[in-house]
């Protein structure tokens, strides 16, 4: 029998840090787990504004992509946790400088309790691998 889905991991991107994996591929679609900015090697928090924290936490995304064979061009949706709403902009900016064109349908909103202490954002995607090339 087909395995219907596979749960996915790379040492290119921060471990999880709790009981979940970094994705799940099922069929054409990369569930990954809300992502941070944390340091792969380390596992340490990336220090810095919104700015430099998407842009950890971006990578990471992209690198548990890769370990699933897509990219961050197969995505789809996204959505977007932030510490404080008034990053928005900050995080917005560097934000499309990785999906610069037709970017993925994208919600973001502001959650109390993030944790640790200074992380400021988390980042959750969904990735479709079928029909690459093909109208809708």
């Amino acid at each position: 029998m087909a395995q219907r889905r596979r749960a996915i991991t790379t040492d290119k991107a921060a471990p999880p840090g709790a009981h979940y994996s970094q994705a799940i591929v099922a069929g054409d679609h990369i569930y990954v787990s809300g992502s941070g900015p944390f340091e792969p090697i380390t596992h340490k928090l990336v220090e810095g504004d919104v700015a430099v924290q998407t842009r950890a936490t971006i990578r990471n995304i992209q690198a548990i992509l890769e370990a699933a064979g897509a990219s961050l061009a197969d995505v789809v949706q996204i959505t977007v946790y932030l510490k404080d709403i008034a990053d928005f902009e900050a995080m917005n900016v560097e934000y499309r400088k990785h999906f610069p064109t037709d970017p993925p349908a994208r919600t973001a909103l502001a959650v109390a309790g993030m944790r640790p202490a200074g992380r400021l954002l988390v980042i959750d995607a969904v990735a479709y691998t079928g029909r690459r090339g093909q109208g809708a």
